[in-house]
């Protein structure tokens, strides 16, 4: 399972690909600001350029993302997203999962209203089956949660990365007790990384 940020930085360039083409794929600067908006995200977050560096070097190594390293006119390494390709998923899949990992546990109207931008659903019902056909793969990417007091309609939740625990009704932490080794880690093979680069450059 990824973790919060590595969510984060995923679900941000699977949007900002449907809705800043021109500027995709998005320099270290570009994907932290999105990262770091302050709407159309839940919970809001403060991250620094080296948490989400290490975020997208471990997509990278997961096989969720790429980097695309300067050519002409760019001056800059960028980063984009791999992972329709890697999960076979559709224009609608891939918009659907982008608002569960942006905004968090959503209903078929929230998806709907929360991802126009990123593909045109005509009815909740569409969304509806999307999620459906996201949950019977054969490693499921949502999942139905059970209803809770406070909360109108069924919920769904992606489960690929880790998040706000709903089941409990309170927040969990934004990290695990394994990721800030796992940090440590990925920081010192972004620093082997960027010795590489400097050597091929």
């Amino acid at each position: 399972m990824l973790s919060v940020t590595e969510g984060r930085v995923l679900g941000c360039l699977l949007e900002k690909e449907r809705t800043v083409p021109d500027q995709y794929p998005l320099t270290l600067s570009a994907l932290m600001a999105a990262c770091n908006q302050s709407t159309s995200r839940s919970p809001v977050m403060a991250l620094e350029a080296h948490e989400v560096e290490a975020a997208a070097t471990a997509l990278k190594a997961h096989g969720w993302a790429r980097l695309v390293h300067p050519t002409h006119g760019r001056a800059v390494v960028r980063f984009r997203q791999v992972a329709v390709d890697k999960l076979a998923l559709g224009d609608a899949e891939a918009a659907v999962l982008a608002v569960l990992l942006l905004r968090g546990p959503q209903t078929p109207a929230e998806v709907r209203q929360h991802g126009e931008r990123l593909h045109r659903f005509d009815t909740v019902e569409q969304v509806s089956e999307v999620l459906e056909h996201l949950t019977d793969r054969g490693e499921p990417l949502v999942r139905r949660l059970d209803r809770t007091a406070g909360h109108k309609g069924e919920r769904w939740q992606q489960v690929i990365a880790e998040e706000v625990d709903t089941d409990l009704g309170r927040e969990a932490p934004l990290a695990s007790p394994s990721l800030a080794a796992r940090v440590a880690e990925l920081e010192e093979r972004l620093e082997r990384l960027e010795l590489l680069l400097r050597d091929l450059l």
